[in-house]
């Protein structure tokens, strides 16, 4: 006999997000061994710099090896650590964070809660601000591990922000406000709101207005702000990134009941490039929350030797800034380089300036405005083109045809294959339609029936979206 837990299915696996990586699994592209598998455009990672980081592990012996000043502090390590985490680490960590901000905001490394990536510190919070069946607020679309992350062991639930293509996606006033409604209809008690900022899987920073928006319902309905801002790093084009806390600061909210209640959570998984590490934070200025975070943490602390490691790497601020701008430059690139390789097969992405992934639109690919032909489109992509991308649907958008595609976890001689197999994909789909459309043309002309696999052609023929 076991828990509910374990036997219900409300994990997730079964989005269309996680089953693209089981594809891809199945049949992986490799230059040599498999030229012809699957493309995974579906992970966001970041491996454009990691020479970058070898580079300084070459250089830098003593942390790799465990010593300090020549000294093996390997003993040290190897002993029991408590679950607050190593002072030279959070200390560095909140270093970094002030930097990615132009020093605009200052963190306290006691307000610091360390977890195992940001996803447990995402769940973390769940635990700490809202009890079981309790909600949050989040704009669409949104990041599918939130459905994991926030539902699965915590048992929040999630209402969605829904958020319109006519405006680039961004937040209003009446969206939130109809998003409240929705929750207070389903007898539902908000507890907050979370947002990315950076955006996944927009792949923008959230606007100053949008910021107001956010604080101002806030403080209306006296509820929460989550703000996950694992990508600030990443932010390689104007406008700038501004974090919730700057915003809050620069309303001089800093004396009210708001203060308390707003949470950053922040990893080096996608700034760094290591979600392997899994380095992941929260930062809270409620007392409370940081204190009983913290011993939730228990469950899932990051080994010593790792903080160690970074510590060391961090504190080489001539090394972290160099880092961050050229990994920014990298990435401006790469993402260009998908964007212009697009353009050319006649598909348009939502004008981004951060992250690892664009928001591409593949709404005239469809053969109608649905999700049913959404999900037929991706399996095409995934198993006839060979990519994996994210339907928009595992993302929660309202509208069907758009898809996160990632640049950042591959060579640039893979990106460029996959852009070659979706403009040829594109070219064969306008072939396909042209040639049905004229065979239609004399079909009317002339009164001919056509042969059996011209209708067979023509019943499975895309046409796009009007």
């Amino acid at each position: 006999m076991l828990s509910k837990k374990a036997s219900c299915d409300a994990h997730g696996q079964d989005s269309s997000y996680f089953l693209g990586w089981e594809a891809y699994e199945n049949n992986p592209y490799h230059q040599l061994d498999n030229p012809s598998g699957i493309i995974q455009m579906g992970l966001a990672e970041n491996q454009l710099s990691f020479d970058l980081l070898e580079s300084w592990l070459a250089s830098n012996p003593d942390a790799v090896g465990m010593k300090r000043n020549g000294e093996s502090v390997f003993r040290e390590l190897a002993l029991f650590q408590d679950y607050h985490g190593l002072p030279a680490f959070k200390n560095e960590l909140v270093k970094l964070m002030s930097k990615i901000r132009r020093d605009k905001v200052k963190f306290d490394p006691n307000k610091l809660v360390l977890t195992a990536g940001a996803t447990s510190a995402n769940e973390t919070l769940m635990f700490c601000l809202a009890d079981p069946g309790e909600a949050f607020l989040l704009p669409t679309p949104y990041y599918p591990g939130f459905d994991r992350d926030l539902k699965w062991r915590p048992d929040v639930e999630i209402v969605p922000i829904h958020c319109s293509s006519s405006n680039g996606f961004k937040i209003t006033m009446p969206a939130l406000e109809k998003a409240y409604e929705r929750a207070q209809r389903l007898n539902l008690k908000v507890k907050g709101v979370l947002v990315t900022n950076p955006s996944n899987p927009l792949g923008t920073t959230l606007t100053r207005q949008e910021l107001n928006h956010l604080i101002t319902f806030a403080v209306a309905k006296e509820i929460h702000i989550i703000s996950d801002e694992i990508y600030s790093g990443t932010v390689f084009d104007s406008p700038r990134f501004i974090s919730i806390t700057e915003a809050v600061i620069d309303r001089k909210l800093q004396e009210t009941d708001l203060w308390s209640r707003i949470h950053i959570v922040y990893s080096l998984s996608k700034d760094l490039g290591m979600p392997g590490f899994r380095i992941g934070m929260v930062y809270s200025n409620n007392q409370t929350v940081v204190s009983a975070a913290t011993k939730m943490s228990s469950f899932g602390l990051i080994s010593s030797q790792t903080q160690f490691l970074l510590a060391n790497m961090l504190a080489d601020t001539k090394f972290t800034s160099k880092y961050m701008k050229e990994n920014r430059r990298r990435l401006k690139k790469r993402k260009e380089m998908l964007v212009s390789g697009l353009k050319t097969a006649g598909i348009k992405c939502l004008k981004s300036n951060a992250g690892l992934f664009c928001w591409v639109d593949m709404r005239k690919l469809l053969v109608s405005n649905t999700f049913e032909a959404e999900k037929e489109l991706w399996k095409k992509i995934i198993f006839e083109v060979g990519l994996n991308i994210s339907p928009g649907s595992s993302c929660h958008c309202t509208e069907p045809g758009w898809f996160r595609v990632c640049f950042a976890n591959m060579s640039e001689e893979t990106l460029q294959i996959s852009i070659r197999r979706i403009k040829a994909f594109v070219e064969t789909i306008l072939i396909i339609s042209n040639g049905c459309s004229s065979l239609q043309q004399r079909q009317r002309r002339r009164g001919s029936v056509i042969g059996k696999w011209v209708s067979k052609l023509s019943s499975s023929d895309p046409e796009p979206d009007r």
